[in-house]
C-alpha cells in the first residue's frame, strides 16, 4: 500500500496467476523477449480437414498456431467430467507456446499440433496455476 499525495491510500493488487493469453517469454536462444498475444480460436474441421481446435497466437507480431486435438476434449471430459473451455483452451495453448519458446523447441515454425497427451500435461500445468476453473480469465476481446 502507499499514500498518494493527496491523503488517502492507493492499494495496488498484483496478480498471483500466470497468465498465457497475453505474455512475455525470453527466447533460449537469442535471449529476445517475445511478446505473445492471443488473436483467435477456429474449429479446424472446416478449414483443414482436421480434428482439432486452433488457437492462434501473435509472437512479436509473428502468427503462430497451436493445434489442439479434439480427442483431448473427449478424455478430459471421461477423466474428469468436465470439460475443456475455449478459456481454457487458449491458456493451454499460451503455456504450451511459452514452454516451447523458453525451451528452445521454437524455431519459427507457423504451426505446432499437440498429441492428446501434451495438451492433458499442459491443461493440468494450467489447472495447477489457477487452482479452479472459475479462477480462469475470460476469452479476451480481440479488435479486428
Amino acid at each position: 500500500m502507499t499514500r498518494s499525495p493527496d491523503g488517502p491510500i492507493l492499494c495496488v493488487l498484483y496478480f498471483l496467476f500466470a497468465m498465457y493469453d497475453d505474455f512475455t517469454a525470453i527466447d533460449r536462444w537469442s535471449g529476445e523477449p517475445i511478446h505473445c498475444t492471443y488473436q483467435a480460436v477456429i474449429v479446424a474441421i472446416a478449414t483443414r480437414h482436421a480434428d482439432a481446435i486452433d488457437i492462434k497466437f501473435l509472437a512479436n507480431g509473428r502468427p503462430i498456431w497451436l493445434s489442439l486435438p479434439h480427442l483431448a476434449w473427449v478424455r478430459y471430459k471421461e477423466q474428469t467430467g468436465k470439460s475443456i473451455t475455449d478459456p481454457l483452451a487458449i491458456q493451454i495453448a499460451g503455456l504450451y507456446l511459452k514452454s516451447a519458446i523458453e525451451s528452445g523447441y521454437d524455431n519459427g515454425r507457423e504451426m505446432y499440433t499437440l498429441s492428446v497427451n501434451e495438451t492433458l500435461e499442459h491443461l493440468h500445468a494450467v489447472m495447477a496455476n489457477f487452482k479452479n476453473a472459475r479462477a480462469l480469465p475470460m476469452m479476451p476481446r480481440v479488435e479486428a
